[in-house]
C-alpha cells in the first residue's frame, strides 16, 4: 500500500496535537488505503460513498460495519504494537473496514454478526502482520489478502454453526456447464452503470453514486489513481464482454472491482505511469484479473463463498514478484515507486 503523504493542512495539523483527532485521522487513512491512498480526505469520501450505497440498499449494517471494522482494526494494531509508522498511514485499518462491509452483506445483523465483525477486524490485523512479515521476503505487500482469508474462514464456519444467520451467501453448487452465462446486449446505459458499479463494488456496494463518490475521493488524493480506477473498470468490462461473461454480473460490477484495484496498484502505486510500458503492464494485469475472477468463481462455487478481492490479490502478487530486484513501495516505509 502507498506510503506517499499528502501536504499538511489544517486537519492534519490538528490531528497531530489531539489524540482523538489523530485516531480519527488514522481510521480515515485506513479507509483510503483500500485503494492505496494515504489520505484522510479520500477515506472520508469512501465512507460517504459506503453510507450512501448502504442506506440506498436498505442495508445500514454495512455502513456501520465499515465503521466498526476500521476502528477495531486500527485499535488492534495499537494493542499489538505494530510499527507506528504503518499505523499512522492507515495500513492496519483497510482490511478491517472491508471485513466490516463484507459480513453484514452476507449475514443478518444479529448480535453474533456484530461480534464477528469486531473479531474479524481484529483477526485481519493479526493476519496482516503475519502475512506482511512472510511476504517481506519477496518484497511484496499483503494487499487485501488478510481481509479475504479472515472473511472466508468466517463464511465457511457459518455452515457449521446455527447462530450464523446467512442472508446473502451463494448456495454451494457444482460448477455450471460451459456456455451457461446469460449474454445480452449491454447498451449505453448499462455500460455507464457498470463503469461506476465496478468501482463501488470494491467495498461490496452496488451503487452508481457510491462509485462516483469513490472516484472523487481518489481524485482528491491523486488524479492518476482516479483515472486508472475508471479505466480499469472499463477495461474489465471490455474483457468480460469479449469472453462472454454474464451481462447482469457485468452491470452489477462483479467482474470489475478486483480489476479496478489491480489497475490502481500496478498503474499508479507500485509503478509510476511515466511510460507506455507501465500502462501496458497495468492493462495486462487488469485483463488477467478478470480471467482470475472467472476461474475463482468456478473454483469456489462448491464451497458457497464469494471470491471477494482475491483475484486482485493473486494478480498483484504475480505481477510484482517478477521484479524482485525492484523494490515496490509496500507497507514498508521509505520505499520509492518503481519506474519501468
Amino acid at each position: 500500500m502507498t506510503q506517499a503523504t499528502e501536504p499538511k493542512n489544517a486537519w492534519a495539523k490538528a490531528a497531530e496535537s489531539n489524540p482523538v483527532l489523530h485516531f480519527a485521522d488514522v481510521c480515515l487513512r485506513g479507509a483510503g488505503q483500500v485503494m492505496f491512498q494515504n489520505s484522510a480526505w479520500t477515506g472520508l469520501f469512501f465512507l460517504l460513498g459506503i453510507f450512501w450505497g448502504a442506506y440506498a440498499a436498505r442495508m445500514p449494517a454495512v455502513a456501520w460495519g465499515a465503521v466498526v471494522g476500521v476502528i477495531v482494526g486500527t485499535a488492534s494494531a495499537y494493542m499489538l504494537r505494530a510499527p507506528r509508522a504503518d499505523i499512522n498511514i492507515g495500513l492496519h485499518g483497510y482490511n478491517g473496514i472491508l471485513v466490516g462491509c463484507a459480513l453484514p452483506s452476507f449475514f443478518d445483523p444479529t448480535l453474533v454478526m456484530w461480534v464477528l465483525v469486531a473479531a474479524g477486524a481484529f483477526f485481519s490485523t493479526v493476519i496482516m502482520m503475519a502475512v506482511s512479515r512472510f511476504m517481506k521476503t519477496w518484497k511484496v505487500s499483503a494487499m487485501t489478502g488478510p481481509f479475504v482469508f479472515t472473511t472466508w474462514f468466517i463464511m465457511l464456519a457459518a455452515y457449521n454453526f446455527a447462530h450464523f444467520k446467512i442472508a446473502g451467501l451463494p448456495h454451494p453448487v457444482m460448477p455450471a456447464q460451459p456456455g451457461m452465462a446469460e449474454v445480452t446486449a449491454l447498451g449505453v446505459g448499462g455500460f455507464w452503470t457498470a463503469t461506476f458499479t465496478g468501482v463501488s463494488q470494491v467495498f461490496l456496494i452496488n451503487n452508481v453514486i457510491t462509485g462516483i463518490l469513490f472516484l472523487i475521493g481518489l481524485a482528491g488524493s491523486a488524479i492518476p489513481a482516479a483515472v486508472f480506477a475508471w479505466c480499469g473498470s472499463v477495461a474489465a468490462i471490455g474483457t468480460a464482454m469479449f469472453l462472454g461473461a454474464d451481462t447482469r454480473d457485468i452491470v452489477d460490477g462483479l467482474f470489475q472491482f478486483s480489476a479496478v484495484l489491480t489497475a490502481i496498484g500496478l498503474g499508479t502505486t507500485f509503478y509510476k505511469p511515466k511510460s507506455g510500458r507501465v500502462v501496458l503492464y497495468a492493462l495486462l494485469g487488469t485483463i488477467f484479473t478478470v480471467v482470475a475472477q472467472g476461474a475463482l468463481n468456478v473454483l469456489l462455487s462448491p464451497f458457497g463463498i464469494p471470491t471477494l478481492t482475491f483475484p486482485f490479490v493473486i494478480a498483484a502478487w504475480l505481477f510484482l514478484l517478477p521484479n524482485l530486484d525492484l523494490l515496490p513501495p509496500s507497507h514498508q516505509a521509505g520505499n520509492p515507486p518503481i519506474n519501468l
